[in-house]
């Protein structure tokens, strides 16, 4: 990931479990996140972050499904 990210060329797009993601942000190898937002309480879920993270709110698109999602600039 390391070496794409370096390369020329344009974006990249990772779609992946919590752990794989993970793993990208501890290694800084993310700029930005779209967070999905659905709108449905089920009482627990993954964590991404390993320790608090400063994010920057680039954007927020709602839908009329109910969906969110929100557009964060890592810092």
């Amino acid at each position: 990931m390391t070496r794409l990210k370096g390369g020329s060329g344009k974006d990249l797009i990772v779609y992946g479990g919590a752990s794989f993601v993970s793993s990208l942000i501890s290694n800084r190898l993310i700029d930005e996140l779209n967070l999905f937002v659905h709108p449905i309480a089920i009482g627990e879920g993954l964590r991404i972050f390993e320790s608090p993270q400063p994010l920057k709110l680039a954007s927020s698109t709602a839908y009329a499904s109910g969906v969110v999602v929100n557009r964060y600039e890592l810092r």
